[in-house]
């Protein structure tokens, strides 16, 4: 199945089936040896398994309390799970794991954790304090045969709820960004308080911001100036926490399948519920290469901690003044760190989090790491340098041969075609049930205009309809467009109805709307339509 090719002593890339057996291969035969070997695992993340690669896209929710989180996964699924529970008080007090199964049931944390087929076996290590609070529901559910959601419990506000929970919750949803597609903060819009242990959890996340989008929910219950001052809060909020200088992508919206209470906004809520839905949707299509990025971002961090550990090692002593040289070497890891930075040209970013590092290299015995070996560290430049770049070139190829991929079902069909799909009837849709042409409506103001040109034989040229085109102060790029749609029959000349017609799609754009790529067939004039047939 798999097999080296060798050309007079040069190894080429390795040859794969597919991207997951790729990449499965990938890791056990080149990173896997070097995390082993230099205690990768116990510093910051289990050893990966099969699963970890076979498995559908998953969304993760993470918010306080009472933000929606349940109600969001309903609202996708049209559909209640089992175990869900819906109130203003705490509810879900467990990780959910909401995945797709022929039969509908729960099953518990201990007995999730030793299935082969489900990607979370590592969870082992939080021990019975977390795995009683984790359970999987099944359901046979159209969009979770794309995706699978992770519910999360509701972040509370105050150390002692924070310490009862008997398990660290940050590693544990830390432990889950590493390996979803996609993670969705939902903020109440009217609640925007971030407690200490939200703003733990999301600096947690600080690695996977690519991953992460942020949902201002419940937005329907506030006016439009209200709406105004809390989504300011909330990125300001969010900027003090999240430290990059890009924004992070806010949705604004009532995720629920009930009545606006306040609806001025509704087509507001529309436009960002549809994005959201878009991105949701892309998560299938675009997993492989989710997988290949985060397995490229495991094997930089191994790669820096190997030269950590190795140099920690180099520095110590054989046999006497063991313990006070390993506390010296960990108050001066920044040191090292600079050092190894400079010796090998690696990125400072690539680095762990110095103070993290410090804690967990307090507790090992630098006696037992192992020394620097090269060969080790070849294999993983090997990988980076030659075999993924084969592998990505698989996942182009494979992502064109298969069929578009997209999550179905549930509310993602709710919008998809009919009156109720986003934007239907407007723009350059408008008109597109009606029997009369839409354009006729304001044709007697166009023909005013179009007769002040002085038209010959009942058309104007493309010279006198640009100068008053460009009264609309569009841009040239623009107006060439509406020019090109508008002149139906192509002969570089506007009669009355294609003057009309240019009109008409100068208004839509003006209004805010998309200018189609070809001219909706409820949009030719009417005299051309049985040419164009």
């Amino acid at each position: 199945m798999f097999s080296w090719s060798n050309k007079e002593g040069k190894k080429d890339p390795e040859l794969f089936q597919n991207v997951s057996e790729g990449l499965k291969r990938l890791y056990r035969t080149k990173l896997f040896p070097l995390e082993d070997t230099y205690h990768f695992h116990d510093f910051h993340s289990p050893a990966l398994e099969d699963a970890d690669f076979d498995n559908k896209p998953m969304v993760l929710l993470v918010g306080q309390y009472s933000t929606g989180k349940t109600t969001f996964i309903r609202h996708l699924m049209e559909q209640d799970f089992p175990g869900m529970r819906i109130g203003p008080e705490p509810t879900t007090d467990s990780f959910i794991a909401v995945m797709h199964g022929e039969q509908e049931g729960v099953i518990p944390g201990n007995a999730l954790v030793v299935d082969p087929k489900k990607p979370f076996r590592k969870l082992n290590a939080f021990g019975n304090a977390f795995l009683n609070r984790f359970v999987c529901a099944q359901l046979d559910n159209p969009v979770l045969e794309s995706i699978s959601i992770i519910d999360t419990p509701g972040i509370l506000s105050g150390e002692k709820q924070r310490i009862s929970r008997g398990y660290d919750f940050a590693a544990v949803l830390e432990w889950f960004a590493e390996r979803v597609d996609r993670i969705i903060l939902l903020f109440d819009a009217h609640k925007l308080d971030i407690s200490d242990e939200f703003s733990e959890v999301i600096k947690a996340l600080k690695n996977h911001e690519d991953k992460m989008r942020v949902v201002l929910n419940k937005a329907d219950q506030i006016s439009t100036q209200q709406l105004m001052r809390v989504y300011g809060a909330l990125m300001w909020s969010l900027g003090k926490i999240i430290n990059t200088p890009e924004v992070v992508r806010v949705y604004i919206g009532s995720f629920w399948a009930q009545p606006l209470l306040i609806a001025d906004n509704r087509k507001l809520f529309e436009a960002e519920e549809q994005d959201l839905f878009k991105d949701i949707q892309s998560l299938p299509r675009n997993a492989a290469l989710r997988k290949l990025n985060d397995l490229i971002k495991r094997a930089r961090l191994a790669k820096v901690h190997a030269y950590i550990i190795s140099a920690l090692k180099k520095e110590m002593p054989s046999v006497f003044g063991k313990d006070s040289k390993k506390k010296e070497l960990i108050n001066n890891l920044d040191a090292i760190y600079d050092k190894i930075q400079k010796e090998h040209n690696i990125s400072p970013g690539d680095f762990p989090n110095v103070k993290k590092m410090q804690e967990l290299l307090a507790v090992q015995d630098f006696t037992k790491f192992p020394a620097f070996k090269p060969k080790l560290l070849e294999l993983v430049e090997d990988m980076l340098g030659n075999d993924i770049a084969k592998l990505m070139t698989q996942v182009r190829k494979e992502e064109a041969s298969m069929p578009c991929q997209a999550v179905k079902g549930g509310a993602f069909d709710g919008t998809m075609n009919g009156p109720f799909g986003h934007g239907y009837g407007e723009g350059a849709g408008e008109g597109i049930d009606e029997l009369e042409w839409i354009v006729a409506r304001d044709k007697p103001t166009y023909d005013e205009i179009f007769y002040t040109l002085s038209p010959i034989n009942g058309k104007v040229s493309g010279a006198t309809v640009k100068k008053e085109m460009v009264k609309s102060k569009l841009p040239n790029t623009v107006l060439g467009k509406i020019w090109t749609l508008a002149d139906v029959d192509k002969d570089g000349y506007l009669d009355d109805e294609e003057f009309a017609l240019a009109n008409h799609l100068i208004k839509v754009k003006l209004e805010g709307h998309e200018l189609p790529g070809k001219l909706p067939a409820h949009l030719v004039p009417p005299s051309k339509r049985q040419e164009q047939n």
